[in-house]
């Protein structure tokens, strides 16, 4: 008798103890299914990257990844602008307005939106754009701009091209011709000094404030 007592409570415990864990995961999955934004604990980025996928171990810095895009889309535009309708737009001076006008249309509408789709977070890719900010009048800050990037690497050919035949002696032809290439690693550089020059700048504004907030 007190055999099969002690069978009948030890089978009611063992019963309790399933229902309770049947509860506690039917829990759970409720919890899962209904989770949202605001009812989920704030997760720091360092933890979220911890088990973010990286597509494996090879990771492309985001300089190299700006660098190549800058260099590639001012190559194009020279290869499809000043390669692709040189035949039909002769006078120079016009070349150079077509130019300026593709190199910042494709800045505005191509590059920077392409900075700002990858960029991870949102506006981690700024500093490779001189003016960031999507606004209307952007379109033509980024034409001005080009244009003034494009001047100066004219300016750096015409230097090249002046020290070649200053030491060739020769004087009837351009040693160092446009190509996409090259166009694109000086127009490039050129766009990474002025960048560089921003973020000094800029920096240097930011010290003077805090150091005048003290004073």
């Amino acid at each position: 008798m007190a055999s099969g007592r002690k069978q009948n409570q030890s089978d009611l415990e063992r019963g309790r103890s399933n229902a309770e864990y049947y509860q506690l995961h039917s829990k759970a999955v409720d919890d899962l299914v209904n989770a949202d934004v605001s009812n989920s604990p704030k997760v720091s980025k360092e933890e979220l990257n911890r088990y973010r996928s990286r597509g494996g171990r090879f990771h492309v810095p985001d300089w190299l990844k700006a660098v190549f895009i800058k260099w590639w889309f001012s190559g194009a535009v020279c290869f499809f602008i000043l390669w692709g309708l040189g035949a039909y737009i002769t006078d120079q001076l016009d070349m150079l307005v077509v130019l300026a006008v593709a190199l910042g249309i494709v800045t505005d509408l191509l590059e920077n939106n392409l900075f700002r789709f990858y960029a991870d977070p949102e506006g981690s890719n700024d500093r490779w754009m001189m003016f960031p900010q999507k606004k209307f009048a952007t379109f033509f800050l980024n034409i001005l701009y080009a244009a003034l990037l494009l001047a100066f690497v004219f300016m750096i050919y015409n230097v090249i091209n002046v020290l070649i035949l200053g030491v060739t002696g020769e004087s009837d032809s351009i040693p160092l011709g446009v190509g996409p290439i090259l166009f694109g690693l000086f127009y490039m550089g050129v766009d990474l000094l002025f960048l560089g020059m921003k973020r000094l700048f800029a920096r240097i504004v930011a010290d003077a404030r805090r150091k005048s907030g003290r004073l």
